[in-house]
């Protein structure tokens, strides 16, 4: 029997030389988006909710290698599968170690056969998913003037679908729009695994995207902060893009989020902030002095994004953090509060699609005569400041001509 000394660790090469059959410990999402070939969904969180039900799904005839994120984190339920009889191994590096490889690959490829592959690509935003993103996106940049004739843009990349998308849509934009204006690339490593920042240069490379990096120590900033880290980590980031944006001349910076992000977002602020807020398309940085922040996915739905990133067998980073990409962490990640809200939403959709648009229109349609209290530019309003006017305003209302009645009065 193995014991943790003789612990393998396997390529997926080697792995599949011996026969062994992958168990993708990703969650189902992340699984049914990309996996190696042949590979088998058992998610960590199946297995942390019911040991002994997901160890019964297992053929004890079979070799396995365990494959999740970074490589990292399958030694607990490779221990206690090996403790059970099986026969185990580790794929070494893991998902993202496999997908740097397979990005890799895709570039040595002819010449001609990349260029077809990424005009195919660029061709699929156009036609196949014209509806579904290229309206949307520009409907977004002309209804709430997100691009204007000069702009100076620094699109921000993460390395996931969605800022890759939306490098994609500004290129587009800039070559056939009717609006002229300057664009770059702008990708902070904040310390990524080198696996996880060859996925994001390769990933660029495969998508015709020049990119100007900078590189920071962020992670390592956060690394000691046990509250809210990834609070703090968003934060640090947009200071840093913002800096750096302006240092190279641009005015703008360009984010990914979408129409799902919104609508999370406005959720999350009443549930769990006791607050009525959302995400703007556009807004003017309080600390940059000239710099503002744009979001041209503001209308785009995440469905449609992950249907674009399929239908064209891309493979991107879901989540890049150097501390929640494996183990337990990843696992709370995922029960996050936004992550709650967007269980709750889906739900509540399923039930009544108008759901998502009307939480959505909520934010457009408030009546601060209904309201309890706002406050704006640091001033808080009640509805009793101007309470007694609204009586008067009301009698007026319905006596214009400034009489006490409109009935007649009696006679003494």
């Amino acid at each position: 029997m193995q014991d943790e000394n003789n612990l393998r660790m396997l390529t997926v090469e080697e792995a599949g030389k011996e026969g062994r059959v992958i168990l993708d410990l990703r969650s189902p999402e992340e699984f049914r988006s990309s996996s190696c070939p042949g590979a088998v969904s058992f998610p960590r969180s199946d297995f942390l909710k019911d040991r002994e039900g997901a160890t019964g799904r297992l053929d004890r005839t079979h070799s396995y290698a365990l494959m999740d994120n970074s490589g990292n984190g399958s030694r607990e339920i490779c221990l206690h599968l090996m403790r059970e009889g099986f026969d185990l191994a580790i794929l070494s590096g893991g998902w993202r170690s496999y997908l740097a490889g397979k990005l890799g690959r895709f570039l040595l490829e002819e010449e001609e056969t990349r260029k077809a592959r990424l005009a195919g690509i660029e061709r699929s935003i156009i036609k196949k998913f014209r509806k579904e993103l290229w309206c949307p996106f520009t409907k977004a940049v002309r209804e709430y003037h997100l691009i204007e004739e000069g702009d100076r843009i620094a699109c921000c990349i993460s390395g996931g679908k969605d800022s890759f998308l939306l490098a994609k849509l500004l290129q587009e934009e800039q070559r056939h729009g009717p609006v002229k204006f300057d664009l770059i690339f702008l990708v902070m490593n904040p310390g990524y695994s080198a696996d996880n920042w060859t996925i994001i240069q390769r990933n660029a490379e495969i998508l015709g995207i020049p990119l100007t990096v900078f590189e920071t120590r962020i992670f390592d900033a956060v690394a000691s902060i046990d509250k809210s880290p990834c609070y703090l980590c968003a934060r640090m980031r947009r200071g840093y893009l913002y800096n750096n944006a302006r240092q190279l001349g641009y005015t703008k910076i360009a984010l990914g989020h979408h129409y799902d992000d919104v609508i999370e977002t406005i959720l999350m602020g009443m549930l769990y902030a006791g607050k009525v807020e959302t995400m703007l398309p556009k807004l003017h940085s309080q600390h940059f002095e000239g710099m503002e922040l744009i979001r041209p996915l503001y209308l785009c739905r995440e469905k449609d994004i992950k249907a674009w990133r399929d239908y064209n067998h891309l493979s991107f980073l879901q989540c890049a953090c150097r501390f929640t990409e494996n183990t337990a962490e990843w696992e709370e990640r995922r029960f996050s509060k936004r992550a709650l809200v967007k269980e709750l939403i889906r739900e509540l959709a399923q039930k009544d699609p108008v759901i998502e648009a009307n939480i959505f229109k909520s934010v457009q349609n408030i009546n601060l005569r209904t309201v309890m209290a706002y406050h704006k530019d640091g001033e808080r309003h009640s509805f009793l400041d101007d309470y007694e006017e609204d009586e008067d305003r009301n009698n007026a209302d319905r006596n214009p001509t400034g009489g006490s009645s409109d009935l007649p009065q009696a006679h003494s």
